[in-house]
């Protein structure tokens, strides 16, 4: 078989962007595994939110869903933040807001929906206010009244005869957390919408809403407002595990090499039997020192992602990259090590960059988690139970006070359940036979419970740790347990 170049295109085309929109949809295709949540969220029902962490592969998940309902001849809209800026956001009323909402939304929709079919929208958006907001009333009354007097080609033909067929036009609202700053305005402007949403689908039977939201979005949301409860049964989790992670990037992988490749069955075998498509791309085993020496190389790369494919994305092209500069055909140990510091600061800033706006101080109480001189010569000096964990926690509020964007004072539980709720923290237990069973928020946001003691320690993400000790990066190593298979 060909050895590989390292190169940029060859990085890209092989691993794939780090968002979706950059990706060609053709390649995002290919490698896309749909598993049971794709078929949830393509769904015909009026409404589906898909909640997940940022990094999940929620747009790319929207991106596969719209071209296949392109392909079918079907009308899916896009509704980015650009389109809805202004919306919800000027009555502190919050019937006021869902209103706003309702009609702000009906006019995008109406918009994009005529130029989707060749209308020139600016020449009849004028008489969309006689239809209230019975939108596909408008755009079959439209089509109906005009449409022989355009010239239409055959996808846009195409895209009318269904919609006339159907009366269904599916709509997809993505990167809702754009300039989250969880305060109590974002709260009820979200909540607004969904409230609008599920009112526009009861009024407009042939519509449909998909919307995605970051987990800690939701989160605030659902905790925040009572109303929500009518939209739990609409909710479709988007979580990964390591064996999925790690059949994902197996099938990027085989794909890019031009082999067929049985998603259904590999989500069904063991890892050990996987691990060898790995091995034209990466070194088979890991030939560094400490815990991680000579387990297999999938455990290692699994170990370094927060159940995030765009973590995943990250890791294998900077390493990718460090095989090109040394002229190797393979990913090997040396290559990893030596990027696993800048890619444990690119990490740790994106969360400070993702959660600031929520935690102002975010940035010091993570690096106040940094292990001290007494906590570096213990067995593992990044993990807690609850109550050093805490004992940690009230050491750094000593320093000077913790305060949300929305002034709420915390706890030290409130911030052992935020550092967990970030994936900055997760629950771990060992197992009889020595591999780490980690639990994530999204998993179980019960085990952070003050009431309930489920038996887990805390432990800090190895992805932070180079970013937190960069002046003993070997330490970490030597005390660093691999991931299990689970």
């Amino acid at each position: 078989m060909k050895k590989i170049e390292f190169n940029d295109l060859t990085i890209h085309d092989l691993f794939g962007f780090e968002d979706a929109e950059s990706q060609d949809i053709g390649r995002l295709k290919e490698f896309f595994i749909k598993k049971d949540t794709y078929k949830r969220v393509a769904a015909d029902v009026p409404v589906r939110l898909l909640v997940g962490n940022k990094g999940t592969g929620k747009s790319a998940l929207f991106h596969v869903a719209m071209s296949e309902e392109k392909e079918k001849g079907n009308i899916p809209i896009l509704i980015k933040p650009d389109d809805i800026a202004e919306l919800g956001k000027n009555d502190e009323n919050f019937l006021l807001r869902i209103r706003q909402w309702k009609y702000g939304l009906t006019k995008i929709i109406g918009e994009k929906a005529l130029e989707e079919f060749g209308f020139n929208s600016g020449n009849y958006l004028s008489t969309l206010t006689k239809f209230g907001l019975k939108i596909v009333n408008f755009l079959n009354e439209t089509i109906r009244t005009d449409m022989v007097s355009l010239n239409l080609n055959e996808s846009q033909q195409l895209l009318i005869d269904n919609f006339i067929r159907n009366n269904q036009i599916v709509i997809y609202i993505d990167d809702l957390d754009r300039g989250w700053e969880g305060k109590k305005e974002d709260i009820s402007r979200i909540s607004a919408l969904l409230n609008c949403v599920r009112d526009m689908a009861s009024e407009n039977k042939g519509l449909r809403f998909k919307i995605a939201l970051r987990t800690d979005v939701y989160y605030s949301v659902r905790t925040s407002d009572e109303s929500t409860d009518k939209i739990e049964g609409t909710i479709v989790w988007y979580q990964w595990t390591h064996h999925q992670i790690l059949v994902l990037l197996i099938k990027r992988i085989l794909t890019y090499l031009g082999k067929t490749f049985d998603e259904e069955i590999a989500l069904q075998t063991p890892q050990m039997y996987l691990a060898y498509h790995l091995d034209h791309i990466f070194e088979e085993k890991f030939q560094g020192k400490g815990k991680w020496s000579n387990k297999p190389m999938y455990k290692v790369l699994m170990s370094l992602t927060r159940n995030r494919p765009r973590d995943l994305v990250k890791l294998c092209s900077m390493a990718a990259n460090e095989a090109y500069y040394c002229g190797s055909n393979l990913i090997t140990t040396e290559h990893i090590e030596s990027v696993l510091e800048k890619y444990s600061i690119g990490r740790i800033q994106d969360t400070i960059n993702e959660y600031k706006t929520e935690l102002p101080q975010i940035e010091r109480l993570l690096f106040g988690m940094r292990p001290s001189r007494k906590e570096r010569i213990t067995m593992d000096s990044y993990v807690y139970n609850t109550v050093q964990l805490k004992q940690k926690i009230r050491n750094i509020i000593q320093q000077g006070e913790f305060r949300f964007t929305n002034q709420k004072k915390p706890t030290e539980q409130d911030l052992i359940l935020f550092l967990f709720r970030i994936n900055f923290i997760t629950a771990r237990k060992i197992d009889e036979e020595g591999e780490i069973d980690r639990k994530y928020f999204e998993e179980n946001r019960f085990i952070s419970s003050s009431f309930v003691d489920f038996g887990y320690d805390w432990e800090i993400h190895p992805v932070f740790r180079w970013a937190l000790q960069p002046d003993d990066l070997k330490s970490i190593m030597s005390k660093l347990l691999p991931s299990s298979d689970k």
